[in-house]
């Protein structure tokens, strides 16, 4: 390559979130001067979080963007480097040191990277979807869920995150309705049991064997009204779509002043395509896992995974702290070895700065 590039790096972080900042503070307080980059969604997921109840050392909770600006902090304390930027790709070049290069043009190398992106809400690409995010539709309830106070709301999901915004939003609406596409939740049975308890209080209703076909309103005035589907085998929109089954699925509009998908998400993986590292069918990276050392380390030497890029079963902040700790262990005893061998990247302008 021939870019211009910023500067030589020591080890790259990508993710600003619970991983990325646990992996900074080991990273620099290991010498190995990372620069941390913060990506689009600067502080990750908790950021999006009022209160986080169940992370060590809180008995009484934390905010989630107070987590995050306490560990920026702690790891700045240490030496880590922060900027804005979202990195656009990542290759692995021949003399074994990687390119990375940001959206605003920005390149720099790097002996080593870890990959802490995380991963962003998904969507249901159904009509009315793109037209009114963020006018009534949202990904994220304590993020907008006060915009409609006294409304009537719509949660869309069955896991742990449509309960946890189910019963946050009963802060704010009239009433809080659940649309899951089956019969069974896939909440942990704490969330199932808080949901229940709103319930029988009347603050939430479930809508059961239902799912959400079209959302109406327009950006001016909102949301209006959704279109939603049922059928009491559950999964009603194969059903609309299989013709021996369709005319069993009751369609039907339903008021509401706000819906928010709480469905999962996707790993932010698209910038490590021209690495050549593994992911699975869902797009998540692929570490090598299992019992002792090199735990979080990919395919790729030198790449390694942390936090919800790679985790899609707990993915929680506790589990993501400990891989980001993970990560920049692992990072640091592929450098240390690399370094020992004397085959660390030594950028043209500087040839002996990586032995020296």
């Amino acid at each position: 390559m021939t870019d211009d590039v910023v500067e030589h790096r020591r080890l790259i972080i990508a993710g600003t979130g619970i991983a990325g900042l646990t992996a900074g503070i080991y990273a620099a307080r290991a010498n190995n001067d990372p620069l941390v980059v913060e990506g689009d969604e600067p502080g990750g997921q908790l950021t999006l979080t009022t209160d986080v109840e169940n992370y060590p050392g809180f008995p009484e909770g934390i905010s989630g963007p107070e987590l995050i600006n306490n560990m920026k902090a702690q790891a700045q304390k240490f030496g880590a480097e922060t900027r804005n930027g979202v990195i656009e790709d990542v290759s692995k070049e021949p003399a074994g040191h990687f390119r990375v290069a940001l959206s605003d043009g920005d390149v720099y190398t790097a002996d080593a990277v870890i990959a802490a992106s995380g991963a962003s809400a998904r969507t249901l690409g159904v009509p009315g979807e793109d037209e009114l995010m963020g006018y009534g539709l949202s990904t994220c309830a304590t993020c907008d869920g006060a915009f409609f106070r006294g409304e009537d709301m719509l949660v869309v999901g069955g896991g742990d995150a449509a309960m946890e915004e189910a019963n946050f939003l009963t802060k704010f609406a009239d009433t809080v309705y659940v649309a899951h596409r089956r019969e069974e939740f896939r909440a942990e049975d704490v969330w199932i049991d808080r949901t229940m308890e709103k319930v029988d209080d009347g603050e939430i209703e479930l809508l059961l064997n239902t799912e959400l076909t079209e959302i109406h309103g327009t950006p001016e005035e909102g949301v209006d009204h959704v279109t939603l589907v049922e059928h009491p085998g559950g999964h009603p929109k194969e059903k609309l779509e299989d013709p021996a089954t369709a005319d069993e699925v009751d369609e039907y509009d339903f008021e509401v002043g706000a819906v928010f998908f709480a469905i999962g998400h996707t790993p932010n993986t698209e910038y490590l395509e021209g690495t050549g590292v593994e992911f699975d069918d869902e797009g998540y990276l692929l570490t090598e896992g299992g019992r002792g050392a090199n735990q979080t380390a990919t395919g790729v030497e030198g790449l390694f995974g942390a936090g919800d890029v790679v985790d899609f079963h707990y993915q929680q902040a506790v589990t993501a702290a400990g891989m980001g700790c993970e990560a920049a262990i692992d990072a640091d005893e592929y450098l240390t070895e690399r370094e020992r061998a004397g085959e660390l990247y030594a950028p043209a302008a500087d040839p002996a700065s990586a032995d020296d």
